[in-house]
């Protein structure tokens, strides 16, 4: 079992087309290694450029078995909802189609990822040794992600079930209407 002390910080790699004044726009990479194309007008080409550079890291990019979860180390700002960060280490790319100037390749704890909006999962981790003869269960292919592990080393096959938890809207203060 990995303690906190063994495992590594999750990485995110984050692809961003700007636009600027002049009506060009540009694409950065968080990773400085990576050569982009030079401003220009074509937005719709350097939108195409930016996607594929995204799904590029991603086929490149194994998720580390032993990665912690970045989305925890940067204190749930991928999602609203704060968790116990827990199960596999998962490679996610999140992308809002809606906005379209922003990709976000990141390792994420298994319990992280359903949480997170726009997001698809692009990898898995390994585990880093399975015991000679172990079995191995393979993902549901459900198109969901697989269960998520309940903090304590305990899961509940049956807590996946066949649809999701609703997710419960908070509920407003009733106001009191005003009398004419």
């Amino acid at each position: 079992m990995l303690t906190p002390a063994t495992r590594v910080p999750g990485r995110t790699w984050t692809v961003r087309l700007t636009g600027h004044a002049d009506h060009t726009a540009s694409v950065t990479c968080s990773t400085e290694a990576c050569r982009m194309p030079p401003r220009s007008r074509d937005t719709a080409a350097l939108k195409r450029f930016a996607a594929e550079h995204a799904k590029a890291h991603a086929r490149l990019a194994t998720p580390r078995p032993h990665a912690a979860c970045a989305c925890g180390a940067r204190q749930c700002a991928l999602h609203e909802d704060r968790v116990h960060c827990s199960g596999a280490t998962l490679l996610v790319l999140v992308h809002n189609a809606a906005v379209g100037q922003v990709w976000t390749l990141a390792e994420v704890c298994q319990a992280c990822a359903p949480l997170i909006p726009h997001m698809s999962v692009v990898g898995r981790a390994q585990s880093p040794a399975a015991p000679a003869g172990a079995a191995v269960i393979p993902a549901p292919a459900t198109g969901r992600p697989a269960p998520v592990a309940v903090p304590g080393g305990f899961s509940s096959p049956a807590a996946g079930g066949d649809e999701p938890p609703a997710r419960r809207r908070p509920r407003r203060a009733v106001r009191p209407r005003r009398t004419p």
